[in-house]
């Protein structure tokens, strides 16, 4: 068995109506997984992802729970499969819960209901249209911070997703962000663009939420998980649970250094990624990062198969 593999898990923005159809026509595992996490619900959570409406699956509270169901499902078609075991793994914001629940970290269950919870806080936490989030496309992570700094006028703007060289997403105050678009576009960007959410993450605003989120975690139990999950905060594996726990609050108000992470799962030995979810945001990302590494996307029949054919 090889010993280079890396899986991603993704974040929101991955979700589509229809995702993995033609995976969970080809293994029963799909329709068992989502059919655990509806359980810890009471909810469909299958139906809302093939049927919708999308409105209510685009719904930070409803995103959240499918998408890790939709992840981990992809992640154990991969195993049925005979697809390899991972040597490490990472996840993109939502996803390091993904990521978690794979290695055995939490249970799908547990899981489910805390990302529900996690959803409704950080849409509590700030009014609808007080926050916004923009893409930054262009310039260096530290002219994005700059043009963060010199904009907010005692308001909060900054990174909130270091993606990629030359991809940044800032968050913040709605009037902070438009004022950082428009200073990053006069510092070069080749884009500054408004993201269409409904909370701002990874940002200050956040910390009421990280509150209820720590509360909600204290009660769970976090197990030594399987394989090393490099998480987004510091781009590091946890030694224990309470490092776990700690970085998983400290994630919703603090940047997801995803470029961080993924030179990390390299120097820990990987060269191929696989990333499990629908989409291929993930896959897209990594080779703006580091074209050594090989990237594929296991959320179709097709791209599982070619995986492991890899």
């Amino acid at each position: 068995m090889r010993t280079d593999l890396a899986l991603m898990f993704p974040g929101q923005g991955s979700q589509a109506l229809g995702m993995l159809a033609d995976l969970a026509e080809a293994f029963d595992v799909v329709g068992a997984t989502f059919e655990e996490a509806s359980d810890a619900l009471g909810e469909d959570l299958w139906a809302l992802s093939q049927q919708g409406p999308e409105a209510d699956l685009d719904r930070t509270e409803n995103t959240q729970p499918v998408l890790l169901a939709a992840s981990v499902a992809v992640y154990r078609s991969w195993r049925a499969a005979g697809g390899d075991a991972p040597t490490i793994a990472a996840g993109h914001s939502l996803g390091e819960y993904s990521a978690l629940v794979a290695a055995g970290a939490l249970t799908l269950a547990d899981a489910t209901r805390l990302v529900r919870r996690r959803g409704r806080a950080m849409q509590a936490a700030v009014p609808q249209g007080a926050g916004a989030m923009a893409a930054i496309l262009g310039l260096n992570d530290e002219a994005v911070e700059q043009c963060c700094a010199e904009t907010a006028e005692g308001d909060i703007v900054s990174a909130a997703n270091y993606n990629a060289p030359g991809q940044v997403v800032i968050a913040g105050q709605a009037g902070a962000v438009s004022r950082a678009i428009a200073a990053c576009k006069a510092a070069g960007a080749k884009r500054a663009m408004a993201l269409s959410v409904s909370v701002p993450s990874h940002c200050a605003l956040m910390s009421p939420a990280a509150e209820t989120l720590l509360e909600a975690l204290d009660a769970l139990e976090i197990s030594a998980p399987a394989f090393p999950v490099v998480q987004n905060v510091d781009a590091s594996v946890a030694a224990d649970a309470e490092g776990i726990r700690a970085r998983l609050v400290n994630q919703l108000h603090a940047p997801v250094r995803w470029t961080d992470c993924v030179r990390a799962v390299k120097r820990a030995g990987a060269t191929r990624l696989a990333e499990c979810g629908p989409g291929k945001v993930l896959s897209s990302m990594i080779k703006r990062i580091d074209r050594e590494l090989t990237a594929q996307a296991l959320g179709s029949v097709d791209g599982l198969r070619l995986a492991l054919d890899g």
